[in-house]
């Protein structure tokens, strides 16, 4: 459940590990952590810290499996995944019926920024538990934003932040169809836009993986973006908010999975429009 390669170790904290596939735990052995044999074998630690794809599997294993059910009294669990605001309220109150804490902390970030401890972390909650773990959270991340003092609010900013990100990677895959349609090729208008209106690393990174056509090896894939979008959709209809740009997300990437596309980066978006548009 820890994903983080050697931060923590190296700042001298001890850490126990363990990963639904062995080796990446295995890998942290090496450097000094120990490998847990089941989720319900944190028995003596203070703060439990997952990231896990989805609700169903971060039920299984915190619950399910035992992780929570072994923390001591007082322990803290800080879930950095992306998850639902529905399954934020249940997980905080859950943890405290057991007598523990609850931090809802998502970050931004992809494989390689997570690697150099350069993740933005989302967080909301008690200031007090949240002042608590920040030390924690220097170690894993450059900066820590906070949101209020509801966990659910730190998941709804984190849905909010994806579906932005995917309809920047909708609008791109778009309007480079349409430029495309005109015999100008998608290197040189979007080498311009992330160079002028559009120069900000989401459209920078995005656009030249969307250039390269550059979706594997994914560091996000297709089916986590559909359930980033599906999450959002269902935060907004909570609270009556209308997000029309989310149904069109959601069939777009429905539109790629039919294709066989499950396996690519969720960058891959883009080339439902190059495909409808006959410029494949």
């Amino acid at each position: 459940m820890f994903r983080f390669p050697s931060g923590p170790l190296k700042a001298g904290y001890a850490v126990a590990v363990w990963n639904r596939s062995a080796a990446p735990a295995e890998a942290l052995k090496a450097q000094g952590a120990r490998v847990c044999a089941s989720p319900a074998d944190f028995t003596d630690c203070e703060v439990l810290i997952s990231m896990l794809a989805d609700d169903d599997i971060s039920r299984d294993v915190v619950i399910g499996q035992g992780a929570l059910a072994a923390l001591p009294q007082g322990a803290v669990w800080i879930n950095m995944a992306t998850v639902s605001v529905a399954f934020t309220e249940e997980m905080a109150a859950k943890t405290s019926a057991r007598s523990c804490r609850y931090v809802s902390a998502p970050v931004l970030g992809r494989v390689d920024v997570a690697a150099a401890g350069n993740l933005n972390i989302l967080t909301a909650g008690n200031s007090e538990l949240l002042d608590e773990v920040q030390p924690i959270f220097a170690v894993l991340g450059s900066k820590t934003w906070r949101f209020g003092d509801k966990p659910e609010q730190a998941a709804a900013v984190k849905l909010a932040a994806n579906f932005m990100l995917a309809s920047a990677i909708e609008a791109m895959g778009e309007s480079a169809a349409l430029v495309g349609a005109y015999d100008v090729t998608p290197a040189d208008f979007l080498g311009m836009l992330t160079s002028t209106l559009f120069a900000a690393p989401a459209y920078k990174n995005y656009g030249a993986m969307i250039v390269e056509n550059r979706y594997t090896p994914a560091g996000f894939t297709m089916k986590l973006g559909l359930k980033d979008v599906r999450l959002a959709q269902q935060a907004a209809e909570s609270k009556h908010v209308p997000m029309g740009i989310a149904g069109v997300l959601r069939d777009n990437y429905l539109d790629a999975l039919a294709h066989g596309d499950e396996h690519l980066d969720w960058a891959a978006l883009a080339t439902v429009s190059a495909r409808r548009s006959g410029k494949a």
